[in-house]
């Protein structure tokens, strides 16, 4: 059988502060990409909120004051950084608690799933084998093959590639970045109030629903698409 975009069901995923808990390492990998190119390291919070653009962006916003050349070089310090943490065994990010679960059942419910996030391609492919979940997701929208967040491009390769319609699809995520994507593409938003952006402010930049549980995201997903869990 032949099921129609205005069928299929599409919830797209954030990755870092959405279903990965991925603070330890990114605040880690970026104070110390500042403090090997000599600048002062940027306050974990402020570090936090910057989580979900795209890195260089990220950069820029950290250190407002220094130019392009330096921010590169920061840039290069992170991936190094990221790079070889993983590979020394010390750094796996865990998953938020249901995760997995959550996950299983949607794709059992028919679910189509996909991934929208700020880290590199690589950085997802190993989250997404460190715990074998690959298998879940049919699209993966990563900030080096798509304009960063809050541009709608993620979304719109998403529906692309899944056949999905924006009226059947839901975009989740922790940021108001994440939010305002999903405001750009038309798609509707599930805010997570255990990520790194404060409740209020998801609901300010689009958020229909704000779930305080994974075990929530189902009946959320479905309510905002009008469909059955």
């Amino acid at each position: 059988m032949v099921v129609s975009g205005d069928e299929l069901k599409l919830l797209v995923l954030d990755c870092d502060g959405t279903f990965v808990d991925s603070q330890t390492g990114i605040i880690e990998a970026m104070q110390s990409a500042f403090a090997e190119n000599g600048v002062a390291r940027p306050a974990p919070e402020k570090i936090l909120h910057v989580v979900g653009l795209e890195l260089l962006q990220s950069i820029g916003i950290l250190a407002p004051t220094l130019g392009p050349a330096i921010h590169e070089k920061i840039l290069t310090a992170y991936r190094q950084f990221a790079t070889k943490r993983p590979n020394d065994g010390i750094w796996r990010d865990p998953l938020y608690p249901g995760a997995v679960e959550v996950m299983n059942g949607l794709s059992e419910a028919g679910w189509l799933m996909g991934v929208a996030t700020g880290k590199s391609r690589a950085g997802l492919d190993r989250v997404l084998a460190d715990y074998e979940i690959s298998h879940h997701f049919c699209t993966l929208q990563t900030s080096d093959v798509a304009a960063g967040k809050p541009s709608p491009d993620m979304l719109e390769r998403a529906l692309a590639e899944s056949g999905a319609d924006a009226s059947r699809a839901v975009m989740v995520g922790d940021t108001t970045y994440d939010m305002e994507m999903a405001v750009n593409a038309n798609i509707s938003a599930i805010g997570v109030a255990w990520g790194y952006h404060e409740v209020d402010a998801l609901t300010s930049a689009g958020a229909k629903l704000v779930i305080e549980r994974f075990d929530q995201l189902p009946a959320a997903a479905a309510r905002l698409i009008g469909a059955a869990p």
